[in-house]
């Protein structure tokens, strides 16, 4: 079996099932087999695959046949030019969440002291961190994710405190000049409308905030101008269709902004305190 073969042979059973950017994800899957680059396949199309190689290859195809996503089975996903450890206890970072990052750097590009809300893999905390200097600090309420988060931070060379915590609960009053936040936003409504690589793989803490999906903005909201300095930023990522009633949460912040992303969409929205 050479690597032509074995991407030929993968990229059918994928696009067969139904999986989105089948040639793309049976490169993905046979390059963590082989620990090499994208352009080692082509440049070697006819290097027969070993036994180990082939068995991990199946295997992982295996699991994105059963729905697992890529990033899940590699372990890993880039965010704003930086690769992050990622596991099945953290959401994946998606590209829009690079919105957050910019609009941050636009607003707030040198804050003495950040806050990131639900870090997740950290993908937010750490990249603000090491694009502003500033002193970062991040909150998630799972134990298993914070530990994701900091060992990222540390691979990446990144000052972050983390802490296990309920929204922005561990932070004294007047804590930082800049809050940033990917939270849950999904209704528990919508869970059965989800792709099954969401819905089956990616942890519900970072999913679903309750029947309206609005949950974790009212809370985030609710304790914002306490932590946040005078003149300081809450800057949070928007789930769709949530627009109108993230901008009445924030009725009493000055100076909302509201961008959109690359398709339009509204995709992060800003209040200064």
């Amino acid at each position: 079996m050479t690597i032509q073969t074995a991407l030929a042979q993968g990229s059918r059973l994928l696009e067969e099932a139904g999986v989105a950017a089948p040639r793309l994800t049976a490169e993905v899957l046979l390059c963590h087999a082989l620990g090499c680059e994208r352009p080692y396949l082509y440049a070697h199309p006819e290097r027969e695959l070993g036994h180990n190689p082939w068995l991990h290859f199946g295997r992982y195809l295996h699991e994105r046949l059963a729905g697992k996503p890529t990033q899940y089975i590699t372990g890993r996903q880039e965010f704003y030019g930086r690769e992050f450890r990622v596991t099945p206890d953290v959401l994946i970072p998606r590209p829009e969440t690079e919105h957050v990052v910019e609009v941050a750097l636009r607003l707030r590009p040198a804050p003495r002291r950040l806050l990131d809300i639900g870090t997740g893999s950290g993908a937010l905390a750490v990249t603000l961190a090491l694009e502003t200097g500033a002193e970062a600090w991040a909150t998630d309420i799972s134990p298993a994710a914070v530990a994701v988060a900091a060992e990222n931070a540390r691979r990446l060379g990144a000052r972050v405190g983390f802490m296990v915590s309920d929204v922005a609960g561990a932070l004294a009053a007047g804590a930082v000049d800049l809050i940033v936040s990917n939270p849950p936003y999904v209704p528990l409504a919508q869970r059965d409308g989800l792709q099954r690589e969401v819905r089956d793989w990616e942890p519900p803490v970072a999913l679903f905030a309750g029947e309206s999906g609005l949950d974790l903005y009212a809370r985030i909201v609710a304790d914002a101008p306490r932590v946040l300095k005078p003149g300081g930023w809450l800057i949070m990522e928007l789930g769709f269709g949530t627009l109108g009633a993230v901008q009445r949460l924030l009725a009493g912040f000055a100076d909302i902004l509201v961008e959109p992303d690359l398709a339009g969409i509204p995709r992060v929205i800003a209040a200064r305190r």
